[in-house]
């Protein structure tokens, strides 16, 4: 997985746009894209970014082998001399993005390229499946992970996940969001999440009783005994065989069970009856794992119920989003640059007011309020404008302008940082274990209000007074173009 080339993962017309390019003398001709989406998932209030690192791995191993050059030479449409350049194609761009794990709202670039315009224009479907598909995973775990509230929760999806990479990688973003670990091994091989497991109904059924599965089981891993006790009957049969191998195997060792685990039925009620029995019998830290189609609100109602539950497996409703299963995250050009170094902003109007873009090279500010560091609002601003935290600033909202504030007691902190220059990578990839400690930290840096599952509170994203201006110059110069 992580040696495939995936330079051919593209849309065709990347390939035809950028055959055109060279055609028509715009193969040096500096763009500017942004990426970035419209639309938080499960109308929730934001995004958690992941996947840098795989759009990193990517970049680094851009280029068309010889089998490449054939296909497409074999499709009749692409000049020799466009052949050629792609034979000896070389990502020469500069690339600008948020740390993985970054909390990011709506129409704030997640990260910016600049490059000429056939490499910037043939990386689009990498940038954005990869984008788009671990922050949807990253941010569906998020809502998960805070409505166990302090419980574990275990990404187990694997079985019913769109392909072997949205196992591998949703597991990973899984884990970037607060996921304890993953029942994904090749997730753990590749990327250090912890995978776990003990058994499936299978195991029980193979012996000639659930007793004798669970004996062999206590006997097999005496140290890490957790027994699934819902193949028959889990009050009448699963826990009392559970409880009778605790004593009968692990006892006599010295050893204590590590859990039950339950799959089926009621697992509010089942859990209360199963602790009180776990405790009747001396096994008050025998931990109850429970899993069956599992999200956000059904583990919340769980807990409201008071389900007696310590450990939550998590599967395709994590690994699929199930219930809100696209990030909306999209490619669009911003500005075009010069041989003189001129930058000229460009913007997509629509009739739909939620698709105009804002346009130019930008600046991502978000403001801190130092009282409770607390993100208070993101501000875009041209690329050539600074925020001084030492003076008032004045934000408005750019669509409804007379709403405004003035911050005086706040940090601001630029979210887009240097990956790529001139092709080449300068940033310094953390482990997973620091991205998953900097998604944590943004999490905490957000509101309680933004954090609600339900009608949360909007985040301000504001231009500033620069950059809303050259937005409605542009909107007014093309007004023509719109009747």
């Amino acid at each position: 997985m992580n040696d495939a080339n995936y330079t051919m993962l593209c849309d065709f017309y990347e390939l035809t746009m950028g055959n055109g390019y060279f055609e028509k003398g715009y193969k040096d001709k500096i763009c500017y894209f942004d990426v970035f989406y419209r639309n938080v998932p499960d109308n929730g209030g934001f995004v958690i970014a992941c996947g840098l690192e795989q759009v990193i791995d990517y970049i680094n191993n851009l280029h068309f082998a010889e089998e490449d050059i054939s296909y497409l030479r074999a499709k009749g449409i692409f000049s020799e001399a466009f052949l050629d350049y792609l034979a000896e194609f070389k990502f020469e761009g500069d690339i600008w993005a948020v740390s993985e794990g970054t909390v990011v709202f709506p129409n704030v670039p997640i990260m910016t390229i600049r490059a000429p315009a056939i490499q910037a224009q043939l990386i689009e479907t990498f940038v954005l499946l990869t984008i788009n598909h671990q922050s949807l995973i990253a941010t569906k775990t998020s809502r998960i992970v805070r409505a166990a509230n302090g419980r574990a929760i275990s990404e187990f999806g694997s079985r019913r996940a769109h392909g072997p990479d949205a196992a591998v990688l949703g597991a990973r973003a899984a884990y970037i969001a607060g996921a304890a670990g993953t029942a994904c091994a090749l997730t753990d091989e590749l990327y250090g999440v912890p995978a776990t497991g003990t058994m499936a109904h299978s195991w029980v059924q193979m012996f000639d009783s659930e007793y004798e599965a669970f004996k062999a089981y206590c006997e097999v891993y005496p140290d890490s005994a957790t027994l699934l006790v819902d193949t028959y009957n889990v009050l009448k049969s699963g826990v009392p065989n559970a409880i009778k191998a605790f004593d009968e195997v692990l006892k006599p060792l010295g050893k204590r069970p590590k859990g039950i685990r339950l799959d089926s039925g009621d697992i509010t009620y089942l859990s209360c009856k199963a602790r009180q029995m776990l405790d009747e019998a001396g096994y008050p830290d025998c931990k109850i794992v429970a899993s069956n189609s599992l999200d956000e609100y059904l583990i919340r109602d769980m807990l409201i119920q008071g389900a007696k539950v310590d450990l939550y497996g998590v599967g395709e409703r994590l690994i699929t989003s199930k219930s809100s299963a696209v990030l909306d995250g999209v490619y669009k050009l911003v500005a075009v640059e010069d041989g003189e170094g001129n930058i000229t902003p460009k913007i997509k109007i629509s009739e739909n007011v939620q698709k105009i873009t804002n346009p130019h090279f930008k600046k991502v500010y978000r403001l801190y309020d130092n009282s409770n560091f607390k993100a208070v609002a993101d501000l875009l601003c041209v690329y050539d404008e600074t925020v001084d935290n030492t003076k008032p600033i004045e934000i408005f909202d750019p669509n409804y302008t007379w709403k405004r504030q003035t911050l005086e007691n706040y940090t601001a902190r630029e979210l887009l940082i240097p990956i790529f220059v001139g092709g080449r990578l300068v940033y310094e990839k953390p482990n997973l274990e620091e991205i998953r400690a900097h998604c944590e930290r943004e999490l905490e840096t957000m509101w309680d209000s933004v954090l609600r599952f339900e009608n949360p509170h909007e985040h301000y994203v504001d231009l500033s007074q620069k950059l809303w201006n050259i937005k409605q110059e542009l909107l007014s110069s093309n007004s023509h173009h719109i009747k």
